[in-house]
């Protein structure tokens, strides 16, 4: 699975404003919910489900990533978004570190393998060092979204 297929681009955040965990959260759905991927009465009810996903584990993997993810009855189709904190965020991470890079996923309850998919092929993007650095330090939307389409043809993992 691609990121072209999930990733909402005009949801992406080059500098997240949040500095907790919780406000990441917030921001990211906040921001799906304004280019249309979530309807804004929903928005309250996501940020809870992804927050009751963070009590049975952090998402935070370590390497300065975190996936916080959930499945909603909201959504018809799997959403996400990318957001970059330049100061980092304390997101109770496996490797106690700070994160810098979130990419955030709502999926719809019936398809749990699109959302499995995804969650693979995040991971499996960011064991490059190279990708996850040049993530780390974009500065503008269009940033991210050009390695992510580049990261899609496969111009990062050998």
């Amino acid at each position: 699975m691609k990121f072209q297929e999930f990733v909402e681009f005009k949801a992406i955040r080059a500098e997240l404003a949040a500095d907790d965990k919780q406000g990441v959260i917030e921001e990211l759905v906040g921001a799906l919910v304004e280019c249309g991927a979530i309807d804004a009465e929903q928005k309250e009810s996501v940020v809870t489900a992804i927050m009751n996903r963070e009590e049975l584990g952090s998402t935070g993997i370590g390497r300065g990533v975190a996936l916080p993810h959930t499945k909603h009855s909201s959504v018809e189709k799997l959403v996400g978004t990318v957001g970059v904190s330049s100061g980092g965020v304390d997101f109770d991470s496996l490797d106690g570190e700070k994160v810098h890079l979130v990419f955030l996923l709502v999926s719809p309850f019936d398809r749990p393998s699109h959302h499995l998919r995804a969650l693979e092929n995040i991971t499996r993007q960011l064991r490059d060092d190279t990708l996850c650095r040049f993530l780390k330090q974009s500065k503008t939307t269009e940033d991210i979204q050009q390695l992510l389409e580049e990261a899609d043809n496969n111009q990062f993992v050998s």
